[in-house]
């Protein structure tokens, strides 16, 4: 019995994956985009103007999405936080992944003691819930972005190490691996040169989705307090000024809220892309 899908059930399929790629790729690169050029855009964000305080939207060309209480630049100041918020996802991600995959290889390839350690050093890290990890980091180091940082590289080293060490297990064993070893190969070259490459695509989808899972874990502890200086402009922070507002002056929280939806969706879209694509048993 053929497990083939039909012509027009593939069509559907290759018509999902085609919106998926393209809608996620322009969401994520526009807040890319407009993050790398807001310094120039925006050399003066922090500028107040009490003049022009809580300005509605599309009253104004100066200020053509509002003004908060303190008369900032809604714009400039969404453009700004999101270099804030893409820094915190993809610099944390990629810490994040390079601890987990060397422990994930170690783990996996060494096996015995070396295996033991690393696996359950990865149970105690996943024993501790993050908010408490995070309130008892913060309370004693203080605020600021390394330490937020630090925090989601802390709790997220985890998943790669699991998910690279299932991999190792299985192609430490495959035909091509143990003829590398028959023939003198040393291990980290192995590891390196086929063990690595075949555990690249799934670690590339799951840092795709954690990037996005970041920026919002990034703006959540900064809207209530835990996160970067309130002085510097966050999407979190702006959410969490704008909250005694929402009545009187929606724009202050509803064009900040819009941005981390578009970027998350973006960035979720293309890992849903990713995996399809990097996925063998998918169906072309």
């Amino acid at each position: 019995m053929s497990l083939a899908l039909p012509a027009r059930g593939r069509r559907r399929s290759a018509g999902i994956r085609n919106f998926e790629l393209i809608a996620g790729g322009i969401l994520t690169t526009a807040m890319v985009a407009l993050a790398l050029v807001a310094p120039t855009l925006f050399p003066n964000v922090n500028k107040m103007d009490l003049r022009a305080r809580l300005l509605p939207p599309f009253t104004d060309l100066a200020h053509w999405l509002g003004t908060d209480p303190l008369g900032h630049d809604v714009f400039a100041r969404i453009a700004t936080g999101g270099r804030i918020s893409l820094v915190v996802g993809v610099v944390s991600v990629l810490g994040a992944v390079s601890v987990g995959t060397l422990a994930g290889l170690v783990a996996g390839y060494y096996r015995g003691i070396a295996d033991t350690i690393l696996m359950r050093i990865a149970d105690i890290q996943l024993a501790l819930p993050f908010m408490l990890m995070a309130i008892t980091f913060i309370a004693i180091l203080g605020p600021g972005l390394p330490i937020l940082i630090t925090l989601m590289i802390v709790a997220q080293w985890v998943q790669y190490a699991r998910l690279v060490r299932g991999i190792t297990l299985t192609l430490r064993d495959r035909e091509f691996v143990q003829a590398a070893r028959a023939i003198g190969v040393a291990a980290p070259v192995i590891i390196w040169k086929h063990v690595l490459p075949n555990a690249a695509g799934p670690i590339i989808v799951l840092m795709t989705l954690n990037v996005a899972n970041n920026i919002l874990l990034e703006s959540s502890l900064t809207f209530v307090g835990l996160g970067v200086d309130p002085t510097v402009p966050s999407w979190g922070g702006m959410l969490a000024d704008g909250r005694t507002y929402v009545q009187t002056a929606w724009w202050v929280t509803v064009f900040p809220g819009l941005a981390i939806m578009f970027t998350v969706l973006g960035l979720n879209l293309l890992g849903d892309w990713l995996r399809d694509r990097l996925d063998p048993t998918s169906s072309r």
